[in-house]
C-alpha cells in the first residue's frame, strides 16, 4: 500500500534579547561556564516573581510579521505543570491559551506556502548533560524568551521539511530576532510524522522527533521515520503515538516516552504576570523595524544572480545587505566573488564582520571588467579589502601597492611580444603556429607573461600574437 507522509513542526527559536524573560540576568550563555548567568528567579528561590521583558514582546511582534503572522492584541500566559530536573520551579511559563503570534504563512523558495497556526512566547529549560552514571544540570538557559512557532500539518516530504526549516531560520535571522546560532541551540526542531494510506481523509498516529538542531538532522530523521512507519503498517501493526529521539550518528530515531496530552499538563493561567494587550501603534512600530526580507531580495536579483549562488547568499543577512548596495551591473561578478572566494576562506565568518564598502567593492569589479586585473589579481584585492588595515584604501590603491595592475598599454604590450618573438627559443613554437597548431598559442602566451612579471593582460597578448605571426 502507498502512504502520505504528513508533517507538523514545532519550531524553538530563542530571542536574542540582552536579559531573560523573566529576570534582569545575562540572556547569551554562549561559551559561558555552567550555572553562571542565572538570578533566585531561574533557580525558583521561594518567593521569586518573574518579571516580564518588555523587549521579548517587541521581539515576538517581529517574529509574528516576518511570517506573514496576525499579532494578537491580547495575549496572556500560563503554567504548564511537569517535574524535570533541569526546570526548578516545577511547571514552564508559556503561552497556552491566548498566544501572541497568530495564523500567518511561510513562502519556501519553490512558492509553496506552509500555513503558520500560531506561535507562543515562553521562557526556556535548562539542559541536562549526561554520563555513564549521572547527569550535570545547567541552569544558563533557563528562562532565556522563546517563541514556540507551530506549523499546520502542510508538509509532505523530508525535503519540503528542511525547506520549511531552513526558510524559518533565515526569517528569522533577517528580522533580528535571534542570534541564529544552531550548534548552540538557538532554534530546535520538534518534527511531528504520521503516514496514512493515499486518499484517505484521516491522519494516522503521529511520532515526534525531538530537538533536531540542524536541516539535515530533520531530513535524515523524516527520511528515517516514513520508512519506520511505512514498515510497521505493511506489516499490519498499528504506529504507537510517542516522543522519540534522533541519532546523527546511527542514523535513526529511538522510543523515548509516550506522547503527553494537553490535559497531562494541569495547564492553569499565570497568576504572577498580568495579560498583555497591545496597542496597533506598538505593533506598526516594530513591524516598520522589518528589514528586506529573503523574498524580497528573491524578487530583487532575480535574473542578476544565479538562482543557486543566489540561494547560498540568503544564508547571510549581512551579504544580502551590501549587495543591495552594489552597483547594477556589478552585482553579478561580486555575487560571485562572495560564494566562490569569501565563503570558501576559513575566515570568512570574521570576514562577514567587516564587510568592505560598496563603491570599494564596485572599484574592483570596474577593474576586473575595464581588463585592468586578473581574474587571480581580482581575488587576492578582493580579500585584501576586508584586512583592517586596508580600510578606506581603496581597490586600485591596493592593486597599485601589490603590483597587480595588468598592462593594457597596446604599445607597451607589442614591444614586449617582439621581445619574446626574437628570442631563439620562442622560434619553433612561432613557425608550429603558422602551420596549424593552434595550442602553442598559449606557449606564446605564457612567454610574454613570464616577460611582463605576469602584469600584461593576457587576452591583448593573444590578440597581438596572432595579427603578427598570421
Amino acid at each position: 500500500m502507498k502512504y502520505t507522509p504528513t508533517i507538523g513542526i514545532e519550531c524553538h527559536v530563542q530571542l536574542s534579547t540582552k536579559t531573560k524573560l523573566f529576570s534582569e540576568v545575562d540572556n547569551d550563555a554562549r561559551g559561558k561556564e555552567p550555572n553562571s548567568c542565572v538570578s533566585p528567579v531561574d533557580y525558583a528561590l521561594p518567593g521569586m516573581l518573574p518579571r516580564l521583558n518588555g523587549e521579548a514582546i517587541k521581539f515576538a511582534i517581529r517574529a509574528g510579521k516576518a511570517m506573514n503572522c496576525e499579532i494578537n492584541r491580547s495575549s496572556r500566559f500560563d503554567r504548564k505543570h511537569y517535574f524535570y530536573p533541569d526546570s526548578p520551579k516545577g511547571y514552564q511559563i508559556t503561552q497556552f491559551y491566548a498566544p501572541i503570534i497568530g495564523a500567518g504563512y511561510v513562502e519556501l523558495p519553490s512558492g509553496t506556502k506552509i500555513r503558520i497556526e500560531h506561535a507562543h512566547l515562553e521562557g526556556d529549560a535548562g539542559k541536562l548533560t549526561h554520563f555513564d552514571s549521572y547527569s550535570l544540570v545547567d541552569l544558563n538557559r533557563v528562562d532565556t524568551p522563546l517563541i514556540e512557532i507551530v506549523s499546520m500539518p502542510d508538509i509532505h516530504s523530508a525535503k519540503e521539511a528542511h525547506d520549511y526549516c531552513k526558510e524559518l531560520w533565515r526569517l528569522m535571522c533577517f528580522a533580528g530576532v535571534t542570534h541564529g546560532d544552531l550548534y548552540n541551540g538557538n532554534m530546535r526542531f520538534d518534527v511531528n510524522i504520521s503516514l496514512a494510506p493515499e486518499g484517505a481523509e484521516k491522519l494516522g498516529t503521529r511520532a515526534e522527533i525531538k530537538n533536531l538542531n540542524s536541516f539535515r538532522s530533520v531530513e535524515r530523521a523524516v527520511e528515517y521515520e516514513i520508512t519506520r512507519q511505512t514498515k510497521i503498517l505493511d506489516a499490519g501493526e498499528k504506529v504507537v503515538q510517542e516522543t522519540r529521539g534522533w541519532s546523527d550518528a546511527t542514523g535513526k530515531t529511538t522510543p523515548q516516552r509516550s506522547k503527553e496530552e494537553a490535559k497531562d499538563y494541569r495547564y492553569m493561567p499565570e497568576p504572577d504576570i498580568p495579560p498583555i494587550n497591545l496597542t496597533d501603534e506598538l505593533i506598526e512600530a516594530e513591524a516598520a523595524k522589518l528589514p528586506l526580507m529573503p523574498v524580497d531580495y528573491r524578487k530583487r536579483f532575480t535574473g542578476s544572480i544565479n538562482n543557486d549562488i543566489l540561494e547560498i547568499l540568503l544564508d547571510y543577512p549581512e551579504l544580502m545587505r551590501k549587495m543591495s548596495e552594489i552597483d547594477e551591473k556589478y552585482i553579478k561578478s561580486i555575487a560571485n566573488l562572495f560564494t566562490s572566494v569569501l565563503l570558501a576562506e576559513e575566515k570568512s565568518v570574521e570576514y562577514l564582520s567587516s564587510l568592505p564598502d560598496a563603491k570599494d567593492l564596485n572599484e574592483l569589479a570596474q577593474m576586473n571588467e575595464q581588463k585592468e586585473l586578473s581574474s587571480t589579481a581580482t581575488k587576492e584585492v578582493f580579500l585584501r579589502l576586508f584586512d583592517p588595515q586596508m580600510k578606506g584604501r581603496g581597490a586600485k590603491n591596493i592593486a597599485k601597492e601589490l603590483g597587480l595592475m595588468q598592462e593594457n598599454d597596446l604599445g607597451a604590450l607589442e614591444a614586449i611580444v617582439d621581445a619574446v618573438l626574437a628570442k631563439s627559443e620562442t622560434k619553433k613554437a612561432q613557425d608550429d603556429f603558422r602551420n596549424g597548431e593552434e595550442k602553442v598559442i598559449g606557449f606564446l602566451v605564457g612567454q610574454v607573461m613570464k616577460e611582463s612579471k605576469g602584469k600584461a593582460n593576457p587576452s591583448a597578448v593573444q590578440e597581438i600574437l596572432r595579427k603578427k605571426l598570421s
